[in-house]
């Protein structure tokens, strides 16, 4: 089974940064795209960045674009999002999802997997 455990939330103050972390298990780590989305209270999910482990491919949406960046480490089977800059607009809880697809990571309806989620809290 596949299993997604997200970590590193938290509460901050606008312009700082945090780190998240998506630790994987159950799955071929390079088979599968992985993503990040947020959802704020009342509102919808978004889907805001996704990497495609095996040939390196990442996509950001442009409310994050410049400011987040999406990498992995397959040796931990570990997806990690490097916030920056961060701004109250940003507060919601994040959650990774994954799906399987060799190449690609942009389909953010496809995400059928997904971990329980980290609370990201960002102060003004």
């Amino acid at each position: 089974e596949v299993q997604l455990v997200e970590s590193g939330g938290g509460l901050v103050q606008a312009g700082g940064s945090l780190r998240l972390s998506c630790a994987a298990s159950g799955f071929t780590f390079d088979d599968y795209a992985i993503a990040w989305f947020r959802q704020a209270p009342g509102k919808e999910r978004e889907g805001i960045s996704c990497i495609s482990s095996r040939i390196g491919l990442t996509h950001y949406a442009a409310s994050v674009k410049g400011r987040f960046t999406i990498y992995s480490d397959s040796a931990k089977n570990t997806v990690y999002l490097q916030m920056n800059s961060l701004i109250p607009e940003d507060t919601a809880v994040y959650y990774c999802a994954a799906y399987r697809s060799t190449y690609y990571c942009t389909g953010y309806g496809l995400y059928d997997n997904w971990g329980q989620g980290t609370q990201v809290t960002v102060s003004s």
